[in-house]
C-alpha cells in the first residue's frame, strides 16, 4: 500500500475582498508558499479553513510540519503590549489567535516548524518577544520595505547582505557566513524572545533568522522570503530541503505510531 503524502499545514490569511462597500471575507494562501512546500520541501501543502485553537492538537496529529507564511497583514501589537502605531496598515487578529497558539503547540510537540516574514515575527511574539512596528522610523535602522510599484521580480530581488552565525546550520545552508537576501517587511524584531537563538543579522543589526532553542526537530525562521522561486537559489533550496526532510522523518514516526495503535488489542 502506498504511503500517505507528507503534509504541511499552512494557516490561511483572513481578508476582505471586493469593491468598497461590497466586500466579502476570504481565506487565502499565497501560491508561492504552497509551491515552495510542494517543490522545495517535496510535501503536500494543506489548509484547515476556520481551524480553531481548540482543534490544534487534533489537526497537528494529521500533519508532518507547519509553515507560517508571510502576509500583507501585521501581528497585532497588543500581543507585545503596544498600541497600533499606524491604523492604515492591515491586521489579521483571526490569524493571530490561531498561529500564536500553534507556535507553542509545535514547539511542545516537536512538529517541524518553518516561519517566513510574518511567520518569523509570529514565532518571536508567541514566545515572548516584541516587534518594531515601523523599522524604517527607528534611529539607526534601514528601510527594509520593498519598492511597492516594482514588478515582483524586482521586489523579490536580493536587497541587502546578511551576516550568518559561523558553525551554524544556517551557514551550512548558505555555504558561508554571508549571503544576499530579499527584503519586503515594515516590521522587525525589537526584542528577541528568550527561547530563540539568533542566526543571521542585517547590516543595521536587525535579526534576520533564528532557531528555537532546544527544539527536538526543525524549528527555524527567517525575515526574508526564501520561498520565492526557492529552486533557483541554492541557499533557499537548502532551507526547504531540510524542512522537508524533517517533515518526512515525522511522517515516518507518525505512521509507526498509528500502526502500533491499530495493532493493540481493543
Amino acid at each position: 500500500m502506498n504511503k500517505p503524502p507528507c503534509m504541511v499545514w499552512l494557516p490561511a490569511d483572513h481578508r476582505l475582498l471586493g469593491d468598497h462597500g461590497h466586500q466579502m471575507p476570504f481565506l487565502l494562501l499565497g501560491d508561492k508558499y504552497a509551491r515552495a512546500v510542494k517543490v522545495g520541501a517535496q510535501a503536500q501543502p494543506v489548509m484547515f479553513p476556520l481551524a480553531e485553537v481548540e482543534q490544534i492538537d487534533e489537526l497537528l496529529g494529521m500533519v508532518d510540519g507547519v509553515m507560517l507564511t508571510g502576509s500583507p497583514s501585521n501581528v497585532h501589537p497588543s500581543h507585545f503590549q503596544e498600541e497600533v502605531a499606524d491604523p492604515s496598515l492591515p491586521l489579521d487578529q483571526d490569524r493571530d489567535l490561531l498561529t500564536l497558539a500553534l507556535v507553542k503547540a509545535c514547539v511542545h510537540q516537536g512538529v517541524p516548524l518553518l516561519g517566513v516574514c510574518r511567520g518569523f515575527q509570529e514565532i518571536n511574539v508567541a514566545l515572548g518577544g516584541a516587534l518594531y512596528q515601523r523599522v524604517h522610523q527607528v534611529p539607526g535602522m534601514n528601510d527594509h520595505r520593498e519598492p511597492k510599484t516594482a514588478p515582483p521580480d524586482e521586489q523579490y530581488a536580493p536587497r541587502h547582505p546578511i551576516r550568518i552565525a559561523p558553525d551554524s546550520v544556517m551557514a551550512e545552508w548558505a555555504g558561508g557566513t554571508e549571503a544576499e537576501v530579499n527584503s519586503l517587511h515594515g516590521q522587525g524584531i525589537a526584542r528577541l524572545a528568550e527561547g530563540l537563538t539568533p542566526l543571521a543579522w542585517a547590516p543595521d543589526g536587525l535579526v534576520e533568522a533564528f532557531w528555537v532553542k532546544g527544539a527536538r526537530t526543525f524549528a527555524y525562521a527567517m525575515q526574508w522570503h526564501p520561498e520565492w522561486r526557492c529552486w533557483e537559489t541554492p541557499f533557499y533550496a537548502n532551507i526547504f530541503e531540510a524542512f522537508g526532510r524533517a517533515c518526512r522523518q515525522r511522517r515516518s514516526l507518525r505512521l509507526q505510531a498509528n500502526d502500533l495503535a491499530r495493532s493493540q488489542p481493543g
